[in-house]
């Protein structure tokens, strides 16, 4: 979905180091999902909802020269990004288009897997829609890879009266709109819905110090946060100052996320 539409979390410096921390932390935790889900070399991989480009370096190198990668996303801003990580890097077997998860403009059944990561927790109402349009861009026995979280079990030690304060609000405006809080706990099910022969659905728990300059989805939502009258200039800064004193404590905060992947096939 676009970003003025539907999705709510600025692309600003920041959330970009977000991305790469991700990254990394996905890479060295999902090898062996990436080899069940066909992602190796030679494959054609799409990378849906690819943000500013941060896994295209790791999925570049996993499918080699005799493989490609077709990165899309909604956001004209993440796809320009994408565009330049991509170039800097020389991926050459990389390609960045703008188009919606559910309507990508990959052609159908041209792809060895459709990875989508943390895509349907911020698009309420068209999982199921998201999810069946995958199933139709990988070929018979080509595989959808899904990864989420449960945003109810996040938590950040220690705790923060300003910052929990900040994490309610933005459960509320997600809920409002409709968003899948839990979206990682129904990968299974939406993959299943949409005729998917179910690999592997596992979890794991997220459990790390982030760089000072890391700050959650919930801060990156905040001018979304105003705009919808959930929150107010002075509530921003209010969680400014609160995330600085955390910054600059000589230890830093622990993030215990839980996330979740699962690996559907298409029927041969």
């Amino acid at each position: 979905m676009s970003r003025d539409r539907r999705y709510a979390l600025e692309l600003d410096p920041r959330e970009v180091e977000r991305y790469r921390m991700m990254a990394e932390q996905a890479r060295a935790a999902e090898a062996d999902l990436w080899e069940l889900a066909g992602i190796g070399p030679g494959a054609r991989v799409g990378d849906v909802g690819c943000g500013p480009g941060a896994l295209l370096p790791a999925l570049s190198a996993e499918v080699g020269p005799g493989g490609l990668v077709r990165a899309v996303d909604a956001d004209a801003d993440a796809v320009a990004a994408a565009r330049s990580l991509a170039a800097a890097a020389g991926l050459a077997n990389v390609t960045v288009a703008q188009g919606r998860a559910d309507h990508t403009g990959i052609e159908e059944g041209s792809l060895d897997a459709a990875m989508l990561r943390h895509v349907l927790a911020h698009n309420g109402g068209a999982e199921d829609a998201i999810v069946a349009h995958l199933a139709t861009l990988v070929r018979p026995g080509g595989c959808v890879y899904l990864v989420d979280v449960d945003g109810t079990a996040m938590r950040t030690l220690p705790e923060h009266a300003d910052l929990t304060d900040l994490g309610e609000r933005y459960a509320a405006f997600r809920a409002a709109r409709g968003d899948d809080n839990r979206a990682g706990l129904r990968l299974a099910d939406r993959l299943a819905r949409a005729g998917l022969e179910l690999l592997e659905f596992r979890g794991r728990y997220m459990i790390g110090q982030p760089p000072p300059t890391v700050r959650p989805p919930s801060w990156a939502a905040r001018e979304a946060m105003v705009t919808a009258g959930v929150a107010t200039e002075e509530d921003v800064r209010r969680w400014d100052r609160a995330f600085a004193e955390l910054e600059a404590a000589p230890v830093r905060p622990t993030i215990f996320a839980p996330i979740f992947a699962a690996v559907g096939r298409r029927p041969a």
